[in-house]
């Protein structure tokens, strides 16, 4: 398995420090947050965009993903969502991004089932313009549908294989759902895992892997178990968490901790 980071970590840093930071402490990839107080977004012009792909083929780092905020199964038109999913996969193209994050996002208000309709009948939209441009649009175990169970309902009936999931290793603990679940749900369509640590169920302050309450070892453990190769990408939230400790003295103890149950799991 691969390593990455979250740009969530280093909320704002520029560009060439956190690519400093990945080839430092050893990661192989970074996760871009898509949001426009970061460096890199979708109102980046084409030579921007060019010049972020050209400084991570420089420095031998892979962009993982862009990490987007459309909410596929909010209420609404669909046609705002789908176009704003269609500039993140422009902007994965631009960047040679394998992938695109997306949330649910369903509302209260909504039945389940018009939840589930709702994101699959958009999912399925944008699936042939992902497939043109060659990126995988990744729903995430979050909000309105953090299990993967709750994921498979949305992505059943999509049937498309550029539509995939993300599977985020707190809000499936916190979902109550155990990793062999959470992995026989996902792993047909599972484009890649987000693992965080954090001080319990009722105070999600993220801190160094390892020192929190998330079944990191099971979950690598059953990955391991099944052959699976892709990547873990550390997502630490202190973007939402400004008391938490700087992410840039945790990564080398962090990707230790990831290379011991690597070895352990082997």
């Amino acid at each position: 398995m691969k390593l990455a980071f979250s740009t969530l970590g280093v909320p704002g840093l520029p560009l060439p420090e956190v690519l400093r930071l990945a080839t430092t402490y050893g990661y192989h990839g970074i996760e871009l947050r898509a949001h426009s107080e970061e460096p890199v977004h979708t109102g980046l012009d084409l030579a921007q965009r060019a010049d972020v792909a050209a400084e991570f083929k420089a420095a031998g780092v892979e962009v993982l993903g862009v990490a987007g905020y459309t909410r596929v199964a909010a209420p609404g038109a669909d046609a705002p969502v789908i176009e704003e999913l269609r500039r993140l996969l422009d902007l994965a193209r631009d960047l040679g991004a394998p992938f695109v994050r997306v949330f649910p996002g369903g509302a209260p208000e909504q039945s389940r089932e018009e939840a589930d309709a709702t994101a699959a009948r958009r999912l399925g939209t944008a699936a042939e313009y992902a497939a043109d441009l060659g990126v995988r649009i990744l729903l995430e175990t979050h909000d309105s549908h953090r299990t993967g169970a709750d994921a498979i309902r949305i992505l059943g009936p999509v049937g498309h294989h550029q539509v995939g999931s993300l599977w985020d290793v707190m809000h499936t603990w916190l979902g109550g759902e155990q990793p062999s679940e959470t992995y026989a749900a996902l792993s047909p369509t599972l484009g890649y895992v987000q693992v965080k640590d954090i001080v319990s169920a009722q105070d999600t302050t993220p801190v160094r892997l390892g020192t929190g309450v998330l079944p990191l070892t099971e979950c690598v453990e059953v990955l391991s178990r099944h052959g699976w190769d892709g990547w873990l990408c550390w997502e630490y939230e202190k973007r939402w968490y400004e008391a938490a400790a700087p992410l840039a003295g945790l990564l080398g103890p962090g990707r230790e901790h990831l290379a011991r149950l690597l070895n352990e799991s082997a």
